[in-house]
Parts: structure tokens; C-alpha cells; sequence
């Protein structure tokens, strides 16, 4: 199933909490298997959902969660990280995720890895359809995209609240071709 766009390249898979977790899992282990080299992030809130073990076995991969951690690589390891990610792909990303990325806070791993890269960043907004509308969320949304993040979703669907609105994370094969197009594009360009 290895493709060629995919083989040799660092992934950063920034997973942050969110219910859609789950879909996260899914996107590792296909990325993996399409050739990339996945290397996950989870902030806090993420293990709530699904514990870092979970990644390590889908990607063969050590899992960063506190950024004093000693590292796989290094001491400062969100700078190695960045400085070797191909892409950065934050699915599912939350409401304050993107608050902090927008707002320039490198408080945990997934953030200081976000600030200090120079790779394309495709962001997977999920969220409550409420949360997701606060012009708050959409100015931070808006702000990412206008410094080149790019954003996949979110769809309308079935919420982990009960509710049927715009704030479902979209279907990892959905992001995976989206991932898809900016190898393209990044290959065309060099």
C-alpha cells in the first residue's frame, strides 16, 4: 500500500482532545502504511481519549506528550521535530488548540512544535457546533489560514454532544488526500 509520495516523509500527526480520537488512530496507521514516517503529538487532554501506547504501536514510532520529557532524539526535541517534519497534520484539532496556535502559545509539546516549524501545517477542525461558530473560533480559524495553515473541514453530522451541526472532524481518508495534494504541490515546488 506504500506510495511514493508518502515514503521517506516526516509526518507530525498533532492529536488533541477530542472524542474524534478515534479517527486520529485511523490516520496514523494509514499514513504508516502508505510509507511516511508518523511521529505523534498528544496534548493532555488526547490521552483522556486514547493513550499514547495506542500511536507507538500503529506507527512503530515514540509518542511526545509532555514537552520535559526526554525525547527520542533530543533534549529540545519539539525544535527536532519541526526541523524534520515534511508536514505537520493536527487532527483532530480543538477549539483550543487553535486558540493557542493562532495566539502564538507554545505552552505544551504539540504548540511548540507547531511555532517552530517551517513545514506545511494542515489543521482538522472538530468541535461543537456552538464552539465551532464563536466568531472567536472562526477569527482564530481565519487567522491561521491567512499565515498559511490550511484547514480541512469541518463537516456537518452526528456530534459526540447529541447534536447534528457543522463541527464533525472529517473522514481520515478526506485528510489523507488533502495531505496528499500538499506532498504534490511541496514536490512540484522543489
Amino acid at each position: 500500500m506504500a506510495s511514493s509520495l508518502f515514503k521517506d516523509k516526516n509526518i507530525i500527526l498533532g492529536v488533541t482532545g477530542s472524542v474524534a480520537c478515534y479517527k486520529a488512530c485511523y490516520l496514523a496507521s494509514s499514513l504508516t502504511q502508505l510509507g511516511a514516517s508518523v511521529y505523534v503529538i498528544m496534548t493532555r487532554s488526547a490521552c483522556e481519549f486514547v493513550c499514547p501506547l495506542t500511536f507507538q504501536a500503529l506507527t512503530g514510532k515514540f509518542v511526545s506528550v509532555n514537552m520535559f520529557d526526554p525525547g527520542e532524539y533530543s533534549s529540545v526535541e519539539h525544535v527536532h521535530l519541526a526541523e524534520e517534519a515534511d508536514l505537520v497534520l493536527i487532527a483532530p484539532a480543538s477549539a483550543n488548540t487553535i486558540g493557542k496556535c493562532a495566539s502564538g502559545i507554545a505552552d505544551d509539546m504539540l504548540s511548540a512544535t507547531f511555532m517552530a516549524t517551517k513545514a506545511p501545517v494542515i489543521i482538522a477542525p472538530t468541535m461543537n457546533s456552538g464552539m465551532y461558530d464563536s466568531p472567536i473560533v472562526q477569527e482564530n480559524i481565519h487567522k491561521l489560514e491567512t499565515h498559511g495553515v490550511l484547514c480541512v473541514g469541518p463537516e456537518k453530522g452526528y456530534l459526540a454532544c447529541g447534536h447534528v451541526g457543522l463541527g464533525r472532524m472529517s473522514e481520515p481518508d478526506t485528510i489523507i488526500n488533502k495531505v496528499e495534494d500538499v506532498l504534490k504541490k511541496e514536490k512540484l515546488a522543489h
